[in-house]
């Protein structure tokens, strides 16, 4: 493939072709928030699994009721009382009522709950005060979750909420895709781990640490290691961590300088290589490829390039190995402060930005210096202009991704 030939749309779709989801495990509820369901997921009961009360009141047959008012009640001889969790039960006679605690079961009769605001009770009586059609009050057999219906499809993503509802459904364990161990390799003879002595040139490994992350946020396991430009560290570094990770991302080493090698070193190991630079900026020396049918995603060294490439190609990677349907950065729209100005029309550019709430649509502000870390660390989104285009106007509204 020749350099540079491909742009964004091309590489992504490329990208998500190839990769696949890892195998999937079983784990309590508890613990599967903001995993993906591995399969399609059914209510195993009905929630409530009985007619339940939805209000502290009394439980009548509706007809009976029908003239009831504040000024002429009728009165209801009063049978008992049924409270929630309770096994008692009370069948409804004509001229009778049942005193209901809301979650409690339906007395065998009646078809509607009085809510006590509208009762009075007087010695083993009750003056019903209102009236109450057939079903009012009544939470059906059902309502919340019916036995087989589905609650979750799989490549959905389980949130606290979702997790509730399993759980009413009769889950306790579900099934989702596995989360990948991510091998990260950092590469140059300038870069040092954190904590170690700063010698003059030297600089810390920050373009992985950011990159490792952004992995925990998704819940995957990152591995790091920091190896010299150097042909035969690089090619230990990359065989090791092949062997016990799912995915491997390299950083730095991505372009064609003396010291450049990562490419020609995967070459070595075997990788297939699905493409190397593709049309955007900043990261246009991203790649991509398979080795020992395990992902690898090249990133170039510099930090804005570093991280763009990551979020546009290697991230939505990570994703769709998790399982995610629709793997990538969220979006919403958002109207710009400034004019945005791209290089070319032939490539997609990208702006670091933050976003300020607005009536309405909120405002993308660009960072003025995108080439600093301190900018991309303040960033809460990113906009672009798209293949075709090479400028958006003050004010217009387009389509940005959040970073937080």
């Amino acid at each position: 493939m020749e350099d540079m030939s491909l742009g964004l749309k091309e590489a992504l779709r490329m990208t998500l072709e190839v990769v696949r989801p890892l195998p999937a495990e079983d784990i309590a509820l508890v613990d599967s928030i903001d995993r993906v369901a591995a399969s399609d997921l059914y209510a195993l009961v009905d929630s409530p699994s009985m007619d339940t009360s939805l209000k502290d009141g009394y439980a009548v047959l509706s007809d009976e009721i029908a003239d009831a008012t504040a000024e002429n009640p009728v009165r209801l001889r009063l049978l008992g009382s049924m409270a929630a969790g309770g096994k008692k039960e009370i069948q409804i006679r004509p001229g009778t009522t049942v005193r209901v605690l809301s979650g409690a079961r339906i007395p065998t009769g009646a078809n509607a709950v009085v809510s006590e605001e509208f009762t009075k009770q007087v010695d083993n009586d009750v003056l019903i005060e209102t009236f109450a059609e057939p079903g009012r009050n009544i939470l059906l057999r059902g309502t919340d979750v019916a036995f087989h219906e589905c609650i979750l499809r799989s490549g959905q993503r389980i949130w606290p909420t979702v997790a509730g509802l399993l759980a009413a459904a009769g889950h306790s364990v579900v099934s989702v895709f596995r989360n990948p161990v991510v091998g990260i390799i950092g590469t140059g003879d300038e870069i040092i781990e954190p904590g170690d002595p700063a010698a003059e040139g030297k600089l810390y490994a920050s373009n992985i640490m950011t990159v490792a992350g952004w992995c925990k946020k998704h819940k995957m396991e990152p591995r790091m290691v920091i190896v010299k430009d150097d042909h035969d560290a690089i090619f230990s570094a990359l065989k090791m961590l092949s062997e016990g990770a799912d995915v491997m991302i390299t950083s730095g080493g991505a372009w064609t300088g003396d010291h450049d090698m990562v490419v020609q070193i995967l070459t070595e190991l075997g990788w297939k290589q699905v493409f190397h630079r593709i049309r955007i900026g900043p990261g246009k020396a991203v790649g991509f490829g398979m080795l020992d049918k395990k992902p690898v995603f090249v990133l170039p060294g510099g930090p804005p390039s570093n991280l763009m490439a990551f979020l546009q190609i290697a991230l939505p990677g990570l994703l769709a190995l998790s399982g995610h349907a629709n793997p990538g950065l969220p979006r919403t729209n958002a109207r710009l402060a400034y004019d945005l100005r791209g290089g070319t029309t032939d490539w997609t550019d990208f702006f670091f930005g933050t976003l300020e709430s607005d009536d309405g649509v909120p405002v993308f502000y660009p960072m003025k210096k995108r080439s600093r870390l301190s900018s991309i660390a303040e960033a809460t989104a990113v906009a672009s202009i798209p293949e075709g285009q090479d400028y958006l106007p003050e004010g217009s509204v387009t389509t940005v991704q959040l970073l937080k």
